[in-house]
């Protein structure tokens, strides 16, 4: 694909992410969970990737010393498998890489065995797992790591 960009999310964004949001999770973030990220947590980055101009997907992290911690990441349906994920979050790295951040991590449900593929792909290693971290259904989370 061309004309795919990656850059920092704007509150003029959260329109775009919302709906990504609400349509990739089932208990999705509100929209004053993304207003404070953006506009009051300093620890906090948030990406978006256009495909056309259109905003179709994000990704969050939160930059804690020496550290990424990957908060959340999502594609608009109509836009899987097609690449973007890995792209947004090779993206990411970048942008940790360039605050001189080389240790990521996050979480990841159990059952979601394509993600966690994807991470693996990316350099990320299971180390752990949360019990019960999804409060929707009680799943359980991976935890991963990478650098």
């Amino acid at each position: 694909m061309s004309n795919i960009t990656v850059r920092e999310m704007t509150l003029d964004d959260i329109d775009s992410v919302i709906e990504i949001e609400n349509s990739s999770f089932l208990t999705p973030w509100t929209r004053e969970s993304f207003e404070k990220e953006i506009r009051n947590n300093q620890l906090a980055k948030y990406l978006v990737i256009e495909y056309e101009n259109q905003i179709v997907g994000y990704g969050g992290m939160w930059i804690i010393i020496d550290e990424a911690h990957i908060t959340n990441i999502a594609i608009h349906k109509d836009f899987r498998n097609k690449k973007l994920g890995s792209f947004l979050v090779e993206s990411m790295i970048e942008y940790a890489e360039s605050l001189r951040i080389y240790r990521m991590t996050l979480e990841v449900r159990e059952s979601n065995i394509a993600a966690q593929g994807l991470y693996m792909k990316l350099g990320f290693k299971p180390c752990g797992k949360r019990p019960k971290y999804y409060h929707d259904n009680n799943e359980d989370a991976i935890i991963m790591w990478r650098g």
